[in-house]
Parts: C-alpha cells; structure tokens; sequence
C-alpha cells in the first residue's frame, strides 16, 4: 500500500531503524522492531528485507515500508535522522501516528461519500509529471529512471501520482466539510501557549527579511475598437462550432488565449463567487452544468463560459479566451497615461481615485501587508531602491506573462522595514492561529479515531 508517491529524485533516499525493543502506547506487550533498513547514501527503500504490517485502521493495514517512505520523503527535503536507534524509532513512530491519522480521515470521506474524479485531479497531476519529466534529458532517460526506482511506465506513475492526489483531496475535502457542518471546533489559545510555542521554535526561525508594503496603479494597454470587433467576432464564430457540435475542450486547446489552462482544454477548477472578476462570475454561477453562456466580455478579453459541476458554494468551468490584439501604438498610449497618473499622484490626486479609473483589475492595487523586499521582481526593486517612504515611482514597465506584453506601474512605498531576528510581536498572530488550527484538528481525529478500529503494532 502506497501512502506517498514522492518525486523520484526524492526516492534515492532511505531511513530506517536499527532493530530494538519497543513498547506498544497502550499494550503491556512488548514488540521486536523491524529489521534495519539500509541508511547508506544510494540505499533504496527496495532493499528493505522485512515489510510487515505496523498497523491496521478499518479493514486497512499500514506497512513498515510505508513508514520508511515517507521519512525517505522527509530526509530528501531536509530531515536529519537522530544517530541513535531510540532517536529513529521515534521518528517512525510519529510518521506511523500521522498515516494513522491519514486512514482515519480517508475513512471518514468514504462514510460522506465524498469522491473525487481523475478529470479533477489530471491538470495538477499533469503539471507534476511535467515538472518531473523535465529534470531529465530524454523521454528513455525519464523511462529508465520509472523503471529503476520501481514504477514501471510512465503511464503507471501517473496512476501512482493521481491516487497520491486523490488521497490529499479527499483529506482536505472531510476536513473543509466537517468544519462547514460546525464539527471542527474552535480550540482557545492561551497568551502562555503562543509565548511556549515561540521560545521552542525561536532557533529554528530564519532571520527576518527586509520587508515593504506600497500602492500601485497598473496601466496595461487597451486595445482599439476595432481590435474589440475583431476578437468578439472569433468569439462569436467559435460559439457557433460549439453550438453545432465541436467539442468544447478541443476547441479550447486549439483557440484559448489563456496560457495557464489553454493546455488542459480551459478547466478553471473549483472557485467560489468573488474569485473571478464581476462580468464572468456573474455568468460562472448562473449557468446550470453543461450549458454554454454566450459571450462574455471582460477586461481580460471575450470568453465562452461552461460549467461542469456544480456543489454548494463552488461551481467547476471551464472557459475559452479570446484577447483583442494589441499594438504598438495601444502600448504608446499606456505609457502615456501612466506618465499623467505619475503626475497627478504627486500633485495631490486620491489613489483610489486614480485606481478606479485605470487600473488593470488583473493586478492587485495594494499591498500593505509587509512583502520581502528581495522576493519583490526586480523591476520593482529597482524602482524602490533609494526611495523614502511615501516617495512615488516614475512609470516603469513590467511584463504580462499571459501575453508577453508591457504593462506600466507607478507606485508609492508605505512603509519600509529593516531586517533582522524575529521577535514574539512579528510573529504572534502566526502562531496563535496555527496552534489553534493543529489543535482543533487534533481533536477532531481523536474523537473520529474512537469511532473506527485503530490496531498498533510497532
């Protein structure tokens, strides 16, 4: 049984225990620990020569081999094992406590009789498989590797790679579900606990950044009339194909002019209302599953909208995007305008006001919670070095990476913050919210754990 499915550079890594005597929580027994797993550099859990079943949950076992995978994950991204054989057992024993976990809350999604199909899975599963195949030089090089660590053919790691996807889903979907029906029960937070909380992970904490918050107008080029005539008449003529029989998605892997799910014949995914902007969201969750709206302008361009499935508060679609051409001399006019709000920024002019009447929709008009500054794209970084708060940029362009085209901000640093160590003020919220989301989901497993067959055998 496979609980995670890691990348395969992540499966060159190994952990294991050396054998010991371990006490079972709960039992008076006491139970011989696995064989040593090989640790050496290179090992795979593959050359493991004992797998048994630590543990049962239902009708479901949980084996030793699944333990050592998923601190084989751990180790690939940075876990350091403890020398000793105690020090390692208890490691594998919070890995088994938390695939307990796991089984528990799988359980309960089946009991709601929650599903999720591949079709929803496949645009991230896909994205994955890509990121993967790309790290290696040729398709027989990718094949080879599947085969060498234990996956057969690419086709089978997709599978392993989707069930992986699906058990993550369905995790998150019985806990959102349980919270919506109110048994996710908030847990109080004490001042005492957040200040604990801190001291034990102060060591830990990376230094803080060098942060900045600022307001922006975004001016991105507006096309001409006659470019919006032109784009809605596509538009228009793919929703006769549509109407007449072409399939949608086919049509939207060959028309789309949105990159970012062109590819996967326009699948937006699940969204709730206020995600997309006023004209599509109207439309999203209007129409009933499978039906075609008509076309639909927005800032963005025209679209043709349809909706898969629909659920409480959330509605799956689909979309196809025509953009109106954009030229030179659209782009002329953007800098432009952008020159005119600089000025009239500084000379006294409301940013909301000026926000309202140009700014691009596709872009945020502020940022004020506190961003690192070295994080900030470099044509920001530019623009603010030397700048005293509250100073105004000079228009300068960034790229539209859905269309390759310049876009021209002029902003305003708010305020400006030096770096340096953390201290409990920075970071009290965090930490309050945190323990208190662990600790309302911890109690929600144990009280679900009662109702269901748990058996340790470690």
């Amino acid at each position: 049984m496979k609980h995670h499915i890691s990348a395969i550079a992540l499966l060159l890594a190994s952990a294991g225990a050396a054998g010991a005597q371990v006490a079972t929580p709960g039992a008076d027994s006491v139970t011989q620990a696995p064989a040593p797993v090989d640790t050496s550099a290179g090992a795979s859990i593959r050359d493991a020569k004992v797998n048994w079943i630590v543990a049962v949950v239902g009708d479901r076992p949980i084996l030793w081999s699944d333990i050592v995978e998923m601190i084989n994950q751990r180790r690939a991204g940075g876990l350091r094992l403890p020398p000793d054989s105690a020090g390692q057992l208890a490691i594998a024993r919070q890995v088994l406590n938390e695939l307990v976990d796991e089984e528990v809350l799988l359980l309960k999604a089946k009991e709601e009789k929650l599903e999720i199909p591949d079709a929803e899975l496949a645009p991230n599963v896909e994205r994955q498989l890509k990121r993967i195949r790309d790290q290696f030089q040729s398709d027989q090089e990718f094949r080879d590797a599947l085969r060498r660590e234990g996956f057969g053919t690419p086709e089978e790691y997709r599978k392993s790679l989707t069930e992986q996807a699906r058990r993550a889903a369905l995790q998150q979907r019985v806990i959102d579900k349980l919270r919506q029906d109110g048994k996710l029960v908030p847990v109080s937070v004490s001042e005492a606990d957040v200040t604990k909380a801190f001291e034990q992970n102060k060591g830990t904490l990376p230094r803080r950044p060098a942060t900045v918050t600022f307001r922006q107008v975004i001016v991105a080029p507006r096309p001409s009339e006659a470019a919006k005539l032109a784009a809605r008449a596509k538009a228009e003529s793919l929703l006769v194909e549509i109407r007449g029989g072409a399939d949608f998605e086919q049509v939207a892997k060959r028309e789309s002019m949105d990159p970012s799910n062109k590819d996967i014949g326009g699948d937006l995914g699940w969204n709730r209302r206020g995600v997309m902007v006023p004209e599509f969201d109207r439309w999203m969750f209007a129409l009933p599953p499978n039906q075609l709206s008509p076309v639909v302008e927005t800032p963005f361009g025209f679209h043709l909208i349809r909706v898969d499935r629909v659920q409480p508060a959330e509605v799956k679609a689909r979309h196809i995007l025509i953009r109106p051409k954009v030229d030179s001399t659209d782009i002329a006019r953007a800098r432009a305008l952008a020159d005119s709000i600089a000025t009239a920024w500084r000379s006294g002019a409301s940013h909301d006001t000026l926000a309202a009447l140009h700014h691009d929709p596709a872009e945020y008009r502020s940022l004020l919670d506190p961003f690192p500054r070295e994080q900030l794209p470099k044509p920001y970084q530019d623009a603010f070095e030397g700048k005293a708060t509250g100073e105004i940029t000079a228009p300068f362009a960034i790229d539209d990476r859905s269309t390759g085209l310049p876009k021209f901000v002029v902003a305003q640093l708010v305020t400006q913050t030096e770096g340096g160590e953390y201290t409990i003020a920075d970071l009290r919220g965090t930490f309050r919210d945190q323990l208190a989301q662990e600790r309302a989901i911890r109690r929600l497993l144990d009280t679900l754990r009662k109702d269901v067959y748990v058996s340790i055998r470690m």
